[in-house]
Order: C-alpha cells, then structure tokens, then sequence
C-alpha cells in the first residue's frame, strides 16, 4: 500500500491467493497489463481471450486501475483508455468489441458483423442480454464481472464461441445451458465439441447466502448434486459454490468433464488483484472477460 492507502501493483510479483494446489489459470503481463487466460482455451489454437485484473489501467480511486465500466461512475475517458489497453492485448481494435447488456437474465444474443463495436464506439439496440455467441471471426464478445461467474465456451468443430455472465440468478437458471442451445440452434454445437471455462468469480468460502437463495437452488438441483453446491451454516446462513454449480449445468448440459475448467482465483479472496462487489461493499469498478474468434 503507499501512502495514501492505495493498492500499489507489480504485476506477476503480486501475491495472489489460489484455490487448490493446481494452477488452472495462466497469469500473463504485456505491456504492464497483467490478465488471466485458460491454457485449455489456447491449445484450441482458434480463440483469442483473456479476463482482466486490476492491474494495468488508468482509472484512480475505488476504480483502480483497470476498470470497465462506464456505468459506476468511473471518469468516461479513463474507461476509453482501458478499453483500449485491453484491445492492444488481443491484437484488437475497440471497435471489435460487442459488449453485453446485462440484468441478471439467461437471454443470448447472436452476434454478427452488424454488431461489430455496438456498447462502445456506437449504441446498443439491444437491452437485457447476458450471454453473447458468434462466429464471427475478430469480432471480440466482452461480458463483466465483480464476483459473478463469467463463462467461456468454444465449440472446436464448428468454431463458434459463448460467452456468458452467471450469477446466482443466472446459474439457477442454468445460463450454460441457455447457451450451449443457443450455439446448437445458430450454428449446429454439440456439447461434446465445445471446451469450457468457469472463470474468476467468488468462491464457496465467501459466498454467504440466505434461505431465499438456497430454497431456489434447493428446488433447481435436487438430489446429490445439491450438498456438493450448498452447505447449511446455521441460522438460515448458507454457503453457496457457484463454481461447482455451474460445472454441473455445463456437465449436465452435455460438456465432457474433462473439457471443462474451473477458476482457482476468487474476486473476494483477492480484491485488490480482482474487483469484488461483496468485499468492496459495492465500491468498485468491473472486471472484463474477453472472447474472440481467430
């Protein structure tokens, strides 16, 4: 920290906390900017991606450094900036970008070439999507996060990709799923043909829920499934693993086990390497997951 309180970054040299003794996640550093990556998504050898951290952007404050959002009131040309830094990462341009629209629902959008730049260099007609699909080649999908569970899809046969934002509400709703149908009707997907990855988000551990939110899961995974999602605290307080529920909608939805990849790094375990809406109390700016077509 400097002297002001503020979180000073370095890049790799940055402690970050893991869960598990395996590292699912590649962190990587280019041009200052550090950003996470699946290496079962690079070995696909046809998309390009990354999720973001907070390390390598502009933006000051409770917004530093890499924000995302132009909606928190973060400074406009700060986000521009950022925008643009992430753009350099992907060998992109912003204008490829097509960012989602998101309110909690399992809406996806197909996305083609007259999207292209829509939610950054020109307005969305769209409202109410949070999952995106194309296949498209360099047009980049961007969905956002801040303790939500961002998911990554590639269907290696048909070169298609989703991506997806996954929060309780999502996950009970089986946004995967929803996806993984969305990809089968455009462009013909089956599950088995597709590579996945659970990306950072908040883990078991921090993720405290109420009897609201676990009577819905109660009813949505039944059985088994439910004691490996759900663990009673005490109190009507329960522990929600948003991870392992969303492996089990795309597991369920067909992906082959060994084709799915599981976050290791919590947003809330590592809020000053990752924004978290939970640890920062609502004060903070968004995390980026990035997917695009070569």
């Amino acid at each position: 920290m400097d002297g002001k309180g503020m979180a000073v970054y370095s890049g790799e040299n940055f402690l970050v906390k893991r869960k598990g003794s395996k590292a699912v996640l590649k962190r990587n550093v280019r041009n200052g900017i550090e950003y996470l990556t699946f290496p079962a998504l690079e070995k696909t050898g046809i998309v390009k991606h990354l999720f973001s951290t907070r390390i390598g952007g502009v933006s000051e404050g409770i917004f530093a450094s890499m924000n995302l959002s132009y909606t928190r009131g973060d400074k406009k040309e700060a986000v521009d900036e950022n925008f643009r830094r992430i753009a350099q990462i992907l060998d992109g341009d912003i204008s490829d970008f097509v960012l989602s629209d998101q309110t909690h629902t399992v809406n996806v959008r197909k996305v083609t070439e007259e999207d292209r730049g829509k939610g950054i260099v020109c307005e969305k007609d769209y409202r109410d999507v949070d999952g995106l699909i194309t296949d498209v080649k360099g047009i980049i999908l961007a969905t956002f996060y801040a303790d939500c569970v961002p998911l990554f899809l590639v269907d290696k046969k048909h070169h298609a990709i989703g991506l997806s934002h996954s929060g309780w509400k999502g996950t009970v709703g089986r946004m995967g799923a929803h996806t993984l149908c969305a990809m089968k009707e455009a462009y013909g997907t089956k599950p088995e043909d597709v590579v996945a990855g659970i990306g950072p988000s908040i883990c078991r551990g921090c993720y405290e829920v109420g009897t609201d939110v676990a009577d819905v899961f109660a009813k949505e995974f039944p059985g088994k499934i439910l004691p490996e999602i759900l663990y009673e605290k005490g109190n009507g307080k329960y522990f929600l693993d948003l991870w392992r529920a969303n492996y089990f909608v795309l597991y369920m939805a067909g992906v082959p086990e060994n084709q799915i990849s599981v976050t290791d790094i919590c947003t809330c375990c590592n809020p000053e390497y990752l924004f978290s809406h939970r640890a920062s109390q609502g004060k903070r700016g968004n995390l980026g997951a990035f997917l695009g077509l070569l």
